[in-house]
């Protein structure tokens, strides 16, 4: 399923806040398996309320999902979108021509 440019702007504009990037990063280092959020916090040193707050973003833009277990909280990055939004600027932003401007 391709993005949309509504999707892309979204996922765009959550992962251009300095904090997002790198909850994103290292999430997508920790794999399918995702990185429990007290692990997160404790290697991120933000205060829980400023991360759960950056969580939500990224959640609302679906670049990750959240999963309990047992009493942990999981963050899962999307890699399916994400790669669909890199796909998205290759084809669609892309120019495989000399710039006109």
């Amino acid at each position: 399923m391709a993005t949309t440019i509504e999707e892309t702007a979204k996922a765009l504009k959550e992962l251009g806040h300095p904090i997002r990037l790198t909850i994103f990063k290292r999430l997508v280092k920790s794999g399918v398996q995702g990185l429990a959020v007290g692990q997160l916090q404790k290697e991120l040193n933000i205060p829980n309320s400023t991360l759960s707050h950056h969580i939500s973003s990224l959640c609302s833009a679906s670049l990750i999902t959240k999963r309990r277990e047992g009493t942990s909280l999981y963050c899962v990055v999307q890699i399916d979108l994400f790669t669909q939004i890199i796909n998205f600027l290759q084809e669609e932003c892309a120019v495989n021509s000399t710039p006109t401007w």
